[in-house]
């Protein structure tokens, strides 16, 4: 059973040997194709791969700690977890009209640049928005093939259709909660406050906690042939506990420090990201408050001192105390989940280890 620094490597070798073999198709086509190999190893290098690890815990917990057998059809799937989030962060990034990743141009940035440097016809942005819509795609139909590779290895057709049809139901799930960030970013004002804060919950379980921890877990429980209650208990730790995940991502949104998210600070505040976090500090605002908050919200031009303005908002409302008690109280409820559940003893510690790494972090 490898270690977590193990996994690590041995994903990368599967992601480097896969994008080796489409780089090849690439070269086929033209020579200019090199830009979607050089930046899928970029996307796809360093990353906390907390998806990766959640999947390949969810495999260990009901094989054992002894298993050995179905190692490469587990590496692939972790692996293709790996590539599914590379797309969905292109995309994410040209949706939140973000400037960098992980403290480096985000995709349709560096393709911008490209473009101007190149001195090429036409419009900068819309080029790099097009080629990174592109890479995305590119990058969505890659984690399917790797998937299927993994699958295949299995040697177990109606493990396989379950594992897939988990792949299936996160990527619908996923996709419709990123819809649902964008139409609460427009349509909030016809909402009560707590029908806000309702919604707000609704975008996080879907766009982020499912997709990040439950799914992952689930479709490495699949892969390893895992039992009905042994499923029950990881899903029971693994909603909470990504709702936890994504509370502490909106925590960071506002209060992160740049230099270790690698986003500029504040960068939530300005995509007017309407979050369980902003939700709470608008319910303890006056109406005077609200208005002030309401205005600021959404402006990509935000100065940093109104981001300093808005986190004392949020402070004096103590909305960030009651964000950090919801996350200290899912933490508790995904933990008790697994204690006693029928699974991997040493699985269920690194389980635990890492519920307290994905929501005490600073990045």
């Amino acid at each position: 059973m490898p270690d977590p620094q193990h996994l690590l490597q041995f994903i990368q070798t599967r992601l480097d040997e896969f994008l080796s073999a489409r780089t090849s198709i690439l070269a086929g086509v033209a020579e200019e194709t090199a830009q979607f190999s050089s930046f899928s190893r970029e996307f796809l290098r360093g990353g906390k791969r907390f998806r990766a690890q959640f999947c390949h815990q969810g495999w260990h917990a009901v094989t054992g700690s002894s298993a050995s057998h179905a190692t490469e059809a587990i590496i692939g799937a972790a692996s293709a977890l790996e590539i599914f989030h590379a797309a969905a962060l292109v995309h994410d990034d040209i949706i939140d009209n973000s400037d960098t990743r992980r403290g480096r141009p985000s995709a349709h940035r560096q393709f911008e640049r490209q473009h101007r440097d190149s001195r090429w016809a036409g419009d900068s942005e819309e080029y790099g928005r097009s080629a990174a819509l592109l890479l995305g795609d590119l990058l969505l139909g890659w984690s399917d093939e790797l998937l299927d590779d993994a699958l295949a290895a299995l040697n177990d057709p109606a493990i396989a259709r379950v594992a897939r049809n988990e792949f299936r139901r996160m990527r619908t799930e996923v996709t419709a909660g990123q819809y649902l960030d964008i139409l609460e970013e427009k349509s909030w004002a016809t909402h009560t406050d707590a029908e806000q804060v309702r919604r707000a919950e609704t975008v996080a379980t879907f766009k982020s906690a499912k997709y990040s921890v439950e799914a992952p877990l689930s479709l490495g429980a699949l892969v390893g042939g895992g039992q009905p209650d042994q499923l029950a208990a990881l899903r029971a730790y693994g909603l909470p506990l990504g709702i936890a995940y994504q509370l502490r991502d909106d925590l960071l949104g506002v209060f992160g420090d740049s230099t270790v998210t690698g986003k500029p600070s504040g960068d939530d505040l300005r995509e007017g990201k309407r979050t369980v976090l902003i939700g709470l500090t608008r319910m303890a605002l006056s109406p005077a408050g609200r208005d002030e908050l309401d205005g600021l919200l959404g402006d990509p031009q935000l100065r940093d001192a109104d981001v300093a303005r808005i986190q004392t908002m949020i402070r004096e409302s103590e909305a960030d105390a009651k964000v950090e008690t919801r996350i200290v109280d899912e933490v508790a409820r995904a933990s008790e989940a697994i204690r006693n559940a029928p699974l991997d003893g040493g699985a269920i510690d690194e389980l635990l280890s890492l519920a307290g790494a994905v929501t005490q972090r600073d990045a």
